[in-house]
């Protein structure tokens, strides 16, 4: 309970060995506080909490990052500080051991093998030999490569910061991972990356996030969270909507059935009790009654945002033309060479790692910000609407009803107020002001603006930012039924698979067009990748020289031919790295062999082949790192 308010009550809830559970429902639902109740981080009024001695959990926070000025490298590894520790001692006791006068002493020898033997197996049973790839496996996946492994945690942004959050608590691996919204500040690469990394995880996972797509590839279990109460559904996110939607209707035909009932007891009693001939009859029917459990009414989604976007005309086809157009800041490009064109009723999502410049383009499309080179045109009758995904049209110092009627002053108080109402903005809370507003509470309100403008083009940044899962879905069914024009940049891969008729892809080349959703890009671009390699296969030597006009392309596919190569030669060597880590376990366990370690000569020889191999693993591991450099 929060003052007076019951937040959760007799949640029930249970985790298995490697389940993969979402729990869902509306901001303020009390997700995060069962997270925290269940990680032991909040206390809670009743019930209880079983979890075995011995299992243990990693919980991680909203926007929980890393404060330290240790560099990425260090601070990750200080997750296997007994591991670096007993690599120390398994140091020391091999020293000791090819000592002459320990080897000639049979006891205190076969004492220190012992200790040896048993140490090695703890070291090699716990990770030992593999904990440093498995760092910069996750790093990598995290966007961390070798490069900036040295860079002081300090330095980075917040984002950054929660991402190495994320690592650490992925390489300390607990038996429950809690994690409240791990797909914040990250790309659709990294998304991907991670999605894929969690499938395999050893443990149970139990997880808050608002990126359906991620729950859909993830989770295999919802617990959805809705007036104070929990119930389970089996499946991934779709699934539970498939479900929540079939028990909804079932339950409502059970009780409209139930009701009927009634109302034929309650008539038939009203009838016919007060007729000697018929009265014991009706009697028996109201006791019928008495003795009825009766059903509540099927409680509905809670009470959620209600809008759609309209237009005051229709533009004309040809709604929007970018031709070779360069975009920056202050003279300097972020991309340059961005060609596209968009006709009427078309719905385009812009895609692309962060920092390519996809918000930069919308605000150069509005005229925010100043071409540094190319042209940009609309067409006839084409009016604009912006959402910026920051909110930062919207004035701070203004009451939420002044926000809006200040910009609509023609409109009656009381339209505005249903406006703000069907935003989920009821009574006292239109009298609020702006600046007190949570993100997802400004989002509403930016939105109620945008329905009002009528505009026919809706350029958006973001849109789905700040939102609940069931805001999303209102705001995607308003934009599917959009009569007009759209292009959207969002991090939402299940929005884009919904709204979208068409994907744009921003690179340093420029921009490629692929017709169709989110999943149909990634086929298309998967496919794209498989023909290349293979061409690449099958392709003939270039003789002589290329001609003039075709150099530069020439160039680019030796460029990527020599990527290749690399990526080829890191496979190469890691797989090398692999084969040597484990030679230099079978040589340890060898070391360990009554046999083996009874004859001097031989403990020799394996110590100075083991060193070998540390010295050519030394060097590989080199490679590596200049490799990724």
């Amino acid at each position: 309970m929060f003052g007076a308010d019951t937040v959760l009550s007799n949640i029930k809830l249970e985790v298995q060995t490697r389940d993969r559970i979402a729990l869902v429902g509306r901001n303020g639902a009390g997700k995060s506080t069962l997270l925290k109740i269940i990680a032991g981080e909040m206390s809670h009024d009743g019930g209880e909490i079983m979890k075995p001695k011995d299992v243990t959990i990693g919980y991680l926070a909203q926007n929980t990052g890393l404060e330290t000025s240790s560099p990425i490298w260090d601070e990750m590894l200080t997750v296997f500080t007994d591991l670096r520790n007993m690599e120390r001692e398994l140091r020391r006791l091999e020293q000791e051991m090819g000592r002459e006068e320990v080897f000639s002493n049979e006891s205190r020898y076969n004492k220190l093998l012992a200790e040896y033997d048993r140490l090695q197996q703890t070291y090699k049973d716990r990770g030992g030999y593999q904990y440093e790839a498995d760092t910069r496996s996750i790093l990598s996946g995290l966007g961390f490569p070798a490069e900036t492994h040295q860079t002081l945690i300090s330095t980075l942004s917040g984002g950054q910061k929660t991402r190495l959050a994320l690592g650490k608590m992925l390489l300390i691996k607990p038996d429950l991972l809690i994690l409240d919204e791990p797909t914040n500040h990250l790309d659709i690469e990294t998304l991907t990356w991670l999605e894929q990394y969690l499938q395999g995880y050893p443990g149970a996972i139990l997880i808050v996030s608002h990126d359906r797509y991620f729950l859909d590839k993830v989770v295999t279990q919802v617990y959805e969270i809705s007036n104070t109460q929990s119930r389970r559904f089996t499946g991934n996110y779709s699934k539970y909507l498939e479900q929540k939607a079939a028990f909804y209707e079932q339950e409502m035909k059970r009780y409209e059935k139930q009701q009927e009932e009634v109302a034929k007891l309650q008539d038939f009693v009203q009838r016919n009790i007060a007729r000697a001939s018929t009265t014991k009859r009706a009697q028996s029917r109201r006791k019928q009654l008495e003795r009825m459990e009766l059903m509540d009414r099927p409680a509905g989604d809670e009470k959620a945002a209600s809008f759609h976007f309209d237009i005051d005309r229709q533009s004309g086809n040809d709604v929007l033309k970018v031709r070779d157009v360069s975009i920056g800041y202050h003279g300097a490009p972020v991309i340059e060479h961005i060609s596209m064109s968009l006709t009427r009723g078309d719905s385009v999502a812009l895609v692309g790692p962060n920092g390519i410049g996809k918000s930069t383009l919308l605000k150069s499309i509005i005229d925010k910000l100043e071409l540094l080179h190319g042209t940009i045109s609309f067409g006839s009758n084409v009016s604009l609407g912006y959402y910026d995904q920051e909110q930062a049209n919207l004035t701070s110092a203004k009451r939420v009803l002044n926000e809006m009627w200040d910009e609509f002053p023609l409109h009656p108080e009381k339209d505005i107020r249903t406006l703000l109402g069907n935003f989920l903005f009821s009574g006292d809370d239109v009298l609020k002001p702006v600046s007190s507003l949570s993100g997802g509470e400004k989002a509403r309100v930016a939105l109620a603006k945008l329905m009002m403008q009528k505009s026919n083009l809706l350029i958006l940044d973001e849109p789905t930012n700040h939102l609940d899962l069931s805001s999303k879905e209102i705001l995607e069914n308003a934009l599917i039924d959009f009569p007009g024009t759209l292009l959207f940049v969002s991090h939402d891969r299940y929005f884009i698979n919904r709204v979208a008729t068409k994907v744009m892809e921003l690179s340093a080349d420029g921009a490629v067009e692929y017709l169709g959703d989110y999943d149909y890009y990634v086929a298309k671009k998967a496919e794209m990748l498989e023909r290349a390699q293979l061409e690449e296969q099958n392709a003939p030597i270039v003789q002589a020289k290329a001609p003039a006009e075709k150099q530069s392309y020439q160039e680019e596919k030796e460029r990527k031919k020599l990527e290749r190569q690399r990526s080829r030669k890191i496979e190469e060597i890691e797989t090398a790295i692999m084969e040597l880590e484990e030679q230099i376990a079978a040589l340890e366990e060898l070391l360990c062999q009554p046999e083996v370690f009874q004859d001097y000569e031989q403990v020799q020889k394996i110590t100075e082949e083991k060193q070998q191999l540390q010295t050519q693993l030394e060097s590989q591991m080199e490679q590596w790192e200049e490799l990724h450099a």
